[in-house]
């Protein structure tokens, strides 16, 4: 089964829900804060209001909740058959992020927050990839004096001590932060308290067991979620 699944199933249903731009509308005051738990944005995304079971970001038995699983999703997005398809796990994964969002691409929809999550999901994944995978993600952090909170992520006692938005810049390329505002509609500082939010609960959910055993098996599914993604994006061009 997949790390990822629950959080990128749930990110997924927000983004698709056609009525996300209004219920969690972009480009709104932010208070840029260094939060805890999923926070402001990923949390009004994650938390918030009809999607089946809720997210639970100690929910580490991987299972997709039999409501509404990954197949589901695929088959909703492409006119698949929704139970006859084979991309359950994380195989899957990078299906649902390209056809998310390949849609909100083609159809020149921003969305609401929970596109944005969306986009800023390949973001962090790459990042993560880009520095070595989890170990050197954990690494670079660290380095910036911030352990404790890499503590935090890894933990599944603890809730997140998230990164503080204003530093943002120091992990992300400041023209990727200009261009996902550009291309959803919101304002750099909700990018910022996003990426923020969303690295520490990515990093929560690849470490279930509270440390760095199963480090192969994340780092081959952040690999196979960006193929994924690529491929799907490709296809849809």
């Amino acid at each position: 089964m997949s790390l990822l699944g629950n959080l990128v199933s749930q990110v997924a249903r927000s983004a698709m829900n056609p009525e996300d731009a209004q219920r969690n509308p972009v480009n709104q005051p932010v208070n840029p804060r260094r939060t805890g738990g999923l926070g402001d944005i990923l949390g009004s995304v994650l938390g918030g209001g009809n999607q089946a079971g809720g997210y639970n970001p100690r929910q580490y038995d991987r299972q997709p909740d039999s409501g509404f699983g990954l197949d589901d999703i695929i088959g909703g997005l492409t006119g698949a058959n929704q139970r006859g398809g084979k991309s359950t796990g994380s195989g899957g994964l990078g299906d649902i992020l390209g056809s998310v969002l390949g849609g909100q691409t083609t159809r020149n929809r921003a969305g609401g927050k929970g596109m944005l999550i969306a986009i800023l999901m390949p973001m962090v994944l790459s990042w993560i990839r880009n520095n070595g995978g989890v170990s050197g993600a954990l690494s670079k952090i660290t380095g910036m004096g911030h352990e404790q909170q890499a503590r935090s992520w890894m933990s599944n006692q603890e809730n997140n001590d998230n990164l503080d938005p204003n530093e943002i810049n120091r992990l992300f390329d400041e023209n990727e932060i200009q261009q996902v505002a550009a291309s959803t509609g919101a304002n750099e500082v909700e990018v910022r308290q996003g990426l923020a939010e969303l690295l520490p609960e990515v990093m929560n959910q690849l470490t279930p067991n509270g440390n760095l055993d199963n480090e192969a098996e994340a780092n081959a599914e952040i690999d196979q979620i960006m193929s994924q993604l690529s491929n799907r994006l490709n296809t849809l061009k």
